[in-house]
């Protein structure tokens, strides 16, 4: 082939990346094993990367980056979640001062349990403090969690399995299921996938109800402590919770940073939940990276094998991305929603891959829109996959690299493509980090959420400024007053916020607003507004383009057509993509 490659001889190693001197104030060791690793002088910490001049620019960025999310930790104290049992949603309740406790009103609910409290806050919401877990919520105790108490259909019966997963067995047809017999019995109409009318199954308020039951049957007495420092609170994170039994992890969190003093009423298992996901994307640890360019939603990085302990470190973070959900708390930084459709084992489809790859979805567009055969293309079952330098053939499928795409075979290749497009390279971390995942959280406990509520659950929800949203929307083929426009920014202000993050999920491939607001909105070739376009016909559904943050909505002739048929897209459909 001719190409040039690069010999170590102090190491008997080989690169195809050209050897540049250290960066300034980076020193190379061996450590007691022979292994290569490197010291940074400047701030005093070790890789094992070898340092670049793009590599620590890289670090520069996420140190500054990490800053400035830091001075504006109120934004992500805002992020709520939507209140089982209420119509409205709910941010992290206030760390409580102390107080006297506001009276409580006959409310037909009788007393609280013991060692309950109810307060309120200046503005009016109530809350409860639980003084036996030292921790604070919205739901009202004696209403959270409440189960069914209809009588089970004749020939039924309730069971857990050993994990405390509860189950049920129909005896009349000897079959088992996870579905609630008496969900639903007494209401009229078509019922989902999960034996519960169709409109309560698209309910994420339903499905998160759900979720917290599973998590409450399984909570576990007593609490557990994190004792870390701000400095190193990644490594100390890691060390505690790897040497602690999975079901501990299900206990009350007690979160301590050392040399400071305080109680853990909530507000500081947040903070470490926000610095310990932001310290996973450290460009040092090599463990994850951006899915694209200008896509900051994490994947995992097929470089991470130069970290000899990088395993571990995946099942680290699987264990540390659960309890984030069996509590309650947000991350700060979310993955991509193909990250959550892997740990939901979805089917992937070409669309997933527009959000991380145009490049890569343009040519598998391309491929499936042309005959290849008229253009001579020459295609095998066969990727040629680059980590670190070093450039490896993979076939396919067996016999791969014999077999020719045509015509007839072409959308195997496509789905082969779509297939190792997110797998490649990452098989054993991404089952590590499963694995960590499922040792805390099964995973059959998110059977009912698809990856945009996953993404919800772990990222919370902000606060929409519909205002600002309508300020920073460009349109194609329509003006700020055409009808279909008027229609559309009704339909906004009509629904609630988990609605709306749907809708900017399905066109920008995150439910996540910048700091800035819609004005810093990202897009593949950086800034891009939120913008709709006239295509189609009226009885097309809307479309999406999330590298462009573009919704393609067409002419409809009434507001209701228009609501029907983004409600439909919203809840019924992947990625807009259906006609």
């Amino acid at each position: 082939m001719g190409r040039i490659y690069y010999v170590d001889h102090n190491t008997k190693t080989t690169t195809w990346e050209r050897p540049e001197p250290l960066p300034s104030g980076w020193e190379k060791r061996l450590d007691g094993r022979n292994r290569i690793y490197y010291v940074d002088h400047n701030t005093r910490t070790t890789t094992w990367q070898r340092p670049t001049l793009q590599r620590v620019q890289n670090f520069t960025d996420w140190r500054n980056q990490r800053e400035n999310i830091q001075n504006q930790r109120q934004a992500f104290n805002q992020r709520y979640m939507v209140a089982p049992g209420s119509g409205e949603a709910a941010a992290p309740p206030p760390t409580p001062q102390p107080a006297q406790p506001a009276p409580q009103p006959d409310d037909g609910l009788g007393v609280l349990p013991k060692g309950w409290e109810r307060r309120v806050e200046a503005n009016g919401r109530v809350y409860f403090v639980n003084h036996n877990t030292r921790t604070t919520q919205w739901e009202d105790p004696r209403t959270q969690g409440m189960m069914n108490e209809e009588p089970m259909p004749q020939g039924w019966e309730m069971r857990f399995t050993n994990e405390g997963v509860r189950y049920f067995v129909d005896h009349n047809t000897k079959q088992t299921t996870f579905t609630d017999p008496r969900s639903g019995s007494k209401t009229s109409g078509r019922t989902g996938s999960f034996g519960v009318p169709i409109a309560y199954e698209r309910s994420f308020k339903w499905k998160l109800g759900q979720f917290r039951y599973l998590c409450q049957s399984n909570a576990l007495p007593s609490h557990v402590k994190i004792n870390v420092s701000r400095q190193t609170i990644f490594e100390d994170s890691f060390s505690q919770i790897m040497h602690l039994q999975a079901y501990d992890l299900r206990r009350r969190l007690y979160i301590m940073f050392k040399g400071e003093e305080g109680l853990d009423y909530g507000g500081v298992a947040r903070e470490w939940f926000f610095l310990v996901s932001h310290e996973v994307l450290n460009p040092m640890y090599c463990l994850f990276e951006y899915a694209g360019s200008t896509n900051y939603t994490l994947q995992i990085n097929p470089a991470s094998t130069i970290n000899p302990d990088h395993m571990h470190y995946f099942r680290f973070v699987g264990r540390f991305i659960a309890m984030a959900l069996y509590h309650g708390k947000f991350i700060d930084t979310g993955f991509s929603l193909p990250f959550y459709k892997r740990m939901l084992n979805r089917k992937l489809t070409i669309k997933d891959i527009e959000s991380v790859d145009e490049e890569f979805y343009n040519s598998l567009v391309w491929i499936r829109d042309n005959n290849i055969e008229e253009c001579g293309l020459e295609l095998d079952f066969t990727m040629d996959f680059e980590v670190l330098g070093k450039i490896d053939t993979i076939e396919l499928k067996e016999g791969g690299a014999d077999m020719a795409v045509t015509e007839e075979n072409k959308e195997e290749y496509i789905r082969l493509m779509i297939d190792w497009r997110f797998s490649r390279g990452v098989e054993k971390q991404t089952k590590g980090f499963l694995d960590g995942f499922n040792e805390v959280v099964p995973l059959q406990w998110l059977q009912y959420f698809d990856e945009r509520e996953l993404e919800l659950m772990l990222c919370g929800m902000q606060e929409f400024d519909v205002d600002d949203w309508n300020r920073h929307t460009i349109y194609r083929n329509y003006t700020r007053n055409s009808k279909q426009v008027v229609w559309f920014w009704q339909y906004i202000h009509e629904i609630d916020n988990e609605k709306r993050a749907r809708l900017l999920q399905f066109v920008s491939g995150t439910c996540r607003i910048p700091v800035g607001g819609f004005a810093e909105l990202l897009g593949s070739n950086g800034p891009q507004k939120f913008c709709i376009e006239k295509v189609g016909k009226e009885t097309w559904l809307p479309r999406s383009h999330t590298c462009f943050n573009r919704l393609d909505l067409p002419p409809y002739k009434s507001y209701e057509q228009l609501r029907e048929k983004l409600t439909m897209a919203i809840e019924e459909t992947e990625g807009f993509g259906q006609e």
